[in-house]
């Protein structure tokens, strides 16, 4: 390894330790973007845990006392029976943010959250079929109806807390596309991309990131074989282009246990894995709750 190298891991080093340090004097988790990884900070002062990586599109798991009160910019967040709670922070959120804790014993804690953020590839491509943009008016409703059974089925809010289990990656294989990433085809700009793809031969096990209920398990227009994990609060896991799905609707599944397999069903170019973490509506990023590499 050449001097320069090391000189460089040196000053990293030294820059997260660092932010890590006022972190912790700060009560609050940072996100520190080097060598295009993120590294989360797990935080804890005056009675409040969060855990998570402050920048956009990132999922934030917290307890405090059972019966404070918490809220988000003025907004109340819903604690369970543990004093859990979980919130997020959508892809194009705004840097500032106010988390305020109200103790049992009428001690309010005030902590500025300020996230980092991210630069997200955008891919400009002209000159397509106008049926490889709009979708023939033929599937609208069937579309229209696919919306409607996903939002369903992550409509149901539990005091489950599977989520604040470490996750684990559901597939093994090269990441092939990540959250936040956007074409605009024709000049025409299509929906972001909101989850992170593995890439793995067809057939490939696909297993459950952590503990979850099965919501939804059907083919869509889009997503083809779909399904969707609840994991409690809020938080579900979704999973895209399934070639088969080995549970059913109803079916609670540990963590590890296999769900599906990959494959390249429903709008895909190819055989892989788009997992996606929503908390209710919104739509974060699976790589701010897992850590390390699928492969």
């Amino acid at each position: 390894m050449s001097s320069r190298v090391k000189g460089v891991e040196s000053v990293q080093s030294s820059v997260i330790n660092s932010l890590k340090v006022a972190a912790r004097s700060a009560g609050m988790s940072v996100l520190l973007l080097l060598g295009g990884s993120l590294t989360a900070v797990h935080a804890q002062q005056d009675g409040i845990t969060l855990n998570g990586t402050l920048t956009q599109g990132s999922l934030i798991r917290g307890q405090v006392a059972p019966d404070a009160i918490v809220t988000l910019d003025g907004e109340t967040l819903a604690l369970n029976s543990e004093g859990k709670f979980v919130f997020g922070f959508p892809r194009d959120a705004s840097l500032s943010h106010t988390l305020n804790v109200e103790l049992p014993d009428g001690t309010t804690l005030v902590r500025d959250i300020t996230l980092t953020k991210r630069e997200y590839n955008i891919q400009r491509i002209d000159g397509l079929d106008s049926k490889m943009v709009t979708p023939p008016k033929a599937v609208l409703e069937r579309i229209r109806q696919d919306n409607v059974n996903v939002s369903i089925a992550r409509s149901k809010v539990t005091d489950a807390d599977a989520l604040f289990t470490r996750f684990e990656w559901p597939a093994k294989g090269p990441i092939t596309g990540v959250y936040g990433s956007q074409r605009v085809l024709n000049g025409v700009p299509k929906w972001p991309h909101f989850g992170v793809d593995v890439g793995g031969p067809t057939g490939a096990p696909v297993t459950a990131p952590v503990e979850g209920t099965v919501t939804l398990a059907e083919d869509l227009y889009y997503s083809g074989n779909t399904l969707i994990l609840d994991h409690g609060m809020g938080v579900f896991s979704t999973f895209l282009h399934l070639d088969s799905i080995t549970v059913k609707v109803g079916d609670t599944v540990a963590q590890g246990e296999q769900i599906g397999t990959i494959g390249a069903t429903g709008r895909a170019t190819g055989p892989h894995l788009d997992w996606r973490i929503n908390l209710g509506k919104m739509r974060l990023d699976p790589q701010t709750v897992v850590s390390g590499t699928p492969e």
